[in-house]
């Protein structure tokens, strides 16, 4: 039996990546999977004040800390997804001032997170046979290639096939098809499906073959998501929110084309759930990362079939 634990779209957050590096004890997982969408979107200043508190705007609130409970906070913030830097007055200025330097700062966060991570792994990890695969998501910024190349136990599978514990073979594609946020890896969806088709015709087996495909597959329930306007606001209906298909058509049509054995995505986060897809059964596990709650999905691979899958939240 190869026993696989399946996560995505964590988006910067500390506590949810300590919790996958722990499932590979606590499920007894041969492999561990971050699918995708693993950086953070938001940079939180901290200014320190002249008489030696530091200041900082959350949630539209303004917020002070004691410098002892400076590395407190911090941690808060990264636990929910929340990039930090402490800066001063003059500098916070200047860098508001050129966006060239706010992107560098927020670049130079985003690698130092990226790199603890891949270093905690390698430590967590190093006296077992276990393998994480980490790839980006259509959110993370290609900065962070670089970061992820193979190393002991982390293996970055995107836009190759790799061998899973098994026998399995695994593609995997972090890209996505338009989304209203303009992300870093987006692509029309016939350039999409040209992606996936280029990785599947190399796959040997693919009764026995993994998509990891970070967006789901389009008109399932793996892929309702909120509808935004223009201004990125929700779009009402009724008393509540309009929800859309936003997945992909051409990730569904090469899974219909191609019928793996399982399917692997994420991506849309209030889309938890399971579906078949004639004899692939695919798999998207959520995510609420901002509440520092882990979700995903633990599978039971045996004799070339899924045995049984799990849902977990945690």
């Amino acid at each position: 039996m190869t026993r696989l634990f399946f996560i995505t779209d964590i988006h910067a957050s500390d506590r949810c990546f300590r919790k996958f590096l722990n499932a590979a004890k606590f499920y007894n997982a041969d492999c561990l999977v971050l699918g995708g969408d693993i950086t953070g979107k938001v940079l939180i200043p901290i200014v320190e004040e002249k008489n030696g508190t530091y200041a900082l705007r959350l949630f539209e609130k303004d917020s002070t800390v004691k410098k002892d409970r400076l590395p407190e906070t911090q941690k808060a913030l990264l636990d929910a997804g929340q990039y930090s830097f402490v800066t001063s007055p003059k500098e916070l200025e200047e860098i508001q001032a050129d966006k060239s330097k706010e992107g560098r700062v927020f670049n130079e966060v985003m690698v130092s997170v990226l790199k603890s991570w891949i270093e905690l792994a390698q430590e967590r990890l190093k006296d077992t046979n276990v393998k994480c695969y980490i790839s980006p998501g259509n959110d993370d910024k290609f900065e962070i290639d670089t970061l992820l190349a193979d190393s002991g136990h982390v293996v970055n599978p995107e836009n190759r096939v790799v061998q899973l514990e098994g026998g399995f073979e695994m593609i995997t594609l972090g890209y996505a098809n338009p989304t209203p946020w303009k992300s870093p890896r987006e692509v029309s969806e016939e350039k999409l499906g040209q992606m996936i088709e280029s990785l599947a015709s190399q796959v040997k087996r693919m009764e026995t073959a993994v998509f990891n495909l970070h967006v789901p597959p389009i008109n399932t329930e793996l892929d309702r998501a909120p509808a935004v306007s223009q201004d990125f606001e929700y779009v009402k209906e009724g008393l509540g929110i309009k929800f859309i298909h936003a997945g992909s058509s051409a990730v569904r049509e090469s899974i219909e084309m191609h019928a793996p054995l399982l399917g692997l995505h994420g991506h849309i986060h209030e889309s938890k759930g399971f579906v078949r897809l004639g004899r692939t059964l695919c798999l998207n596990p959520g995510s609420e990362y901002a509440e520092g709650i882990l979700r995903g999905a633990l599978v039971n691979l045996v004799d070339g079939k899924v045995k049984e899958f799990l849902l977990t939240s945690g």
